[in-house]
């Protein structure tokens, strides 16, 4: 039995637009960009499309993987005024698993990462269900009597600049989890205690009219080419600088019984730097901490750039940039926390662990799955492989 299947559902009844399912936008049928995110997250079991259109079938089924299956939706289930929990419903009752991931097709701004991370918010919270939402920084109102308005979110004599203001959390419809205990009991897609996962900003629309189209289809684009830019200033990179609490090691601080300090890290993340070294990358460590053991583990290494008990990293940062002949393009920097931040804003390339402070995830280039001590040197390696 899996742990978690992913269904998508897709009708052919469409009014807005019709078929728009198989539609081409940014290249490819609407329907792929869902189902190709579902199959690159490897928590995903099977990944199943619930359609009751023949030409769906046919676009669909030129996917070819094994965790891939297209089903047959009983026309029931299709109809306009059907519920997306009746497709669920009748989904469950057909297949074992433990957990469902509802996916949208009309969303496909959708990342595997966001699947990913989404999994892990869920099973660590132990939750019931889980929403995918976005932030959004709009003020709102709402007509209360004779046609006169208030405000519901802020004070107009107070107004917040949009950096200051938190917004609220709005239902983007791209997925959702819930358990198939939890589906089966409330004949909902979300209930009991719901934890959420907040995605980018841009995945507020989805493709419910022709001008939603234009829209998207220019969002896609625009992340085709920065996924293109991303990879090409990540080959430019020549020197990697990483920080260690928090990245190499998790962040905690062991004692033994005599009172001596240790730290935990990863041979994933040695090997890596072994790896990094044969591409022909430099490396140095630079660390606002000063111990034997992290002179042991850099000797070990083999790393000769090692600053410890350093507060203005940006001055160790110059002098790196200036032995080797670099520009700031071509070095790339791993830290978590706010210390890190005025390094992570000049480099070329920006990188920090999966739970990294949320100001320093903000303005990194790319986020690692992993927490820190878990492997973050060597996901950045797989990068630089791609």
């Amino acid at each position: 039995m899996d742990k978690y299947v992913a269904l998508i559902p897709a009708r052919g009844g469409s009014k807005s637009i019709p078929l728009k399912n198989i539609n081409y936008i940014a290249g490819k049928p609407l329907i792929f960009w869902t189902i190709e995110a579902a199959l690159a997250c490897s928590m995903i079991g099977q990944v199943y499309l619930s359609t009751d259109s023949v030409e769906i079938r046919n676009v669909a089924e030129k996917i070819v993987n094994k965790r891939f299956k297209v089903i047959e939706r009983n026309s029931d289930t299709a109809t306009d005024i059907a519920s997306t929990e009746s497709v669920m419903l009748e989904f469950s009752r057909e297949h074992d698993f433990k957990n469902l991931i509802l996916i949208q097709a009309t969303s496909p701004l959708l990342l595997s990462d966001d699947l990913n991370q989404a999994i892990e918010i869920y099973e660590q919270k132990k939750a019931d269900s889980l929403i995918s939402l976005v932030e959004q920084k709009r003020f709102i109102w709402r007509e209360h009597t004779d046609g006169f308005v208030i405000p519901l979110n802020y004070e107009p004599l107070q107004r917040p600049r949009r950096q200051d203001f938190d917004g609220y959390l709005v239902e983007n419809g791209s997925f959702y989890i819930t358990s198939k205990e939890a589906l089966e009991k409330t004949k909902c897609r979300v209930s009991g205690n719901i934890v959420y996962h907040k995605m980018a900003e841009d995945t507020y629309f989805e493709l419910d009219e022709p001008s939603d189209w234009i829209i998207v289809e220019q969002l896609l684009i625009n992340h085709k080419k920065s996924a293109q830019s991303f990879r090409q200033n990540l080959k430019k990179i020549k020197l990697l600088i990483t920080d260690v609490d928090g990245v190499m090691t998790d962040c905690g601080m062991y004692y033994s019984q005599k009172g001596d300090e240790l730290k935990k890290f990863n041979t994933r993340d040695g090997m890596a730097i072994e790896l990094l070294k044969e591409y022909g990358m430099k490396i140095a460590i630079i660390t606002k901490e000063n111990t034997k053991i992290v002179e042991q583990r850099a000797k070990k290494l083999k790393i000769d750039n090692v600053f410890q008990g350093i507060d203005d990293k940006t001055f160790v940062l110059e002098s790196l940039k200036n032995k080797y002949g670099l520009d700031y393009s071509e070095i790339a920097y791993i830290g978590d926390d706010v210390n890190d931040i005025p390094v992570l804003e000049m480099v070329g390339f920006s990188y920090c662990p999966n739970n990294a402070v949320d100001n320093v995830k903000k303005i990194c280039t790319a986020i690692a799955k992993e927490n820190g001590g878990n492997g973050v040197i060597r996901e950045f390696y797989e990068l630089m492989k791609k």
